[in-house]
């Protein structure tokens, strides 16, 4: 058990990589948190652990709001019995298109929900780790914060910012044995695809295994390839491990 005796909080828990990464590390032995906007999604990740014998909570969120933050890591606290780890990983996207077509709500959006909402959990939590002497946080990115493509240039932006925060966090934080890292994964199979597409119809399996040729290893990701990945960043066997921005591509990056 990799991760026996933590508190985890997941955010975007009710699907995609926040659904594998909390189920993930239940599986190991983590009191998850399962965060997500929608409470009937994020309860279904917590019946499915549930179902296993393990252990887990969830609550409903809207991330970009400071309130709603600060109640859920006071809950998470508060029935979980402490917090070890947060994992940042509710995300959201414009459509593909050129970058002067995305409206200001759409910009906004973005910007909340992928970069703000770490400042407000960071607000939080850092006070609770320094308190405790250690802490891990994870946020996830993407390759498109390390390899911009045409058509995505605002989300682009945000994902190169939670790269360069997550490494600032890691060199303001260490001396406080508080880690900070983040995952890159390349367009994966999850539901949020048809959004990059603009129309979830679209989020065929023809046009999953189009995609998944442009990458070197011939698919895209999966939300397992990243929970795998996640679960060794957040454990203790990656506690030397800090401000790296983890690629989960196939190889995309270097094609």
């Amino acid at each position: 058990m990799r991760l026996q005796g933590k508190c985890a909080i997941v955010t975007g828990a009710g699907s995609g990589f926040g659904q594998a990464m909390a189920t993930t590390f239940a599986a190991e032995g983590a009191k998850v948190f399962a965060v997500d906007r929608d409470q009937q999604a994020a309860q279904k990740t917590v019946d499915n652990i549930q179902d296993k014998g393990q252990h887990a909570q969830s609550f409903c969120c809207d991330i970009t709001d400071a309130a709603k933050v600060k109640e859920m890591v006071s809950s998470c606290i508060s029935e979980l019995g402490g917090l070890d780890i947060m994992v940042n990983n509710a995300g959201y996207t414009h459509a593909s298109q050129p970058l002067d077509q995305v409206t200001e709500d759409d910009y906004d959006r973005v910007m909340n929900v992928n970069v703000k909402s770490i400042y407000l959990s960071a607000l939080e939590v850092i006070p609770y780790f320094r308190k405790q002497g250690s802490g891990v946080i994870l946020n996830t990115a993407s390759t498109a914060g390390l390899r911009p493509r045409p058509g995505m240039s605002w989300y682009n932006a945000s994902k190169g910012a939670v790269i360069t925060l997550t490494k600032s966090m890691a060199v303001e934080l260490a001396s406080e044995k508080i880690r900070a890292n983040c995952v890159c994964p390349v367009a994966a199979n999850t539901p949020m695809l048809g959004d990059f597409i603009g129309d979830r119809s679209k989020n065929t399996e023809e046009t999953r295994n189009a995609m998944g040729a442009d990458i070197p290893l011939g698919r895209l990701t999966e939300s397992q390839d990243v929970a795998n990945a996640a679960l060794y960043l957040v454990s203790d066997e990656a506690e030397f491990i800090t401000g790296v921005a983890l690629e989960i591509d196939g190889g995309r990056c270097i094609s």
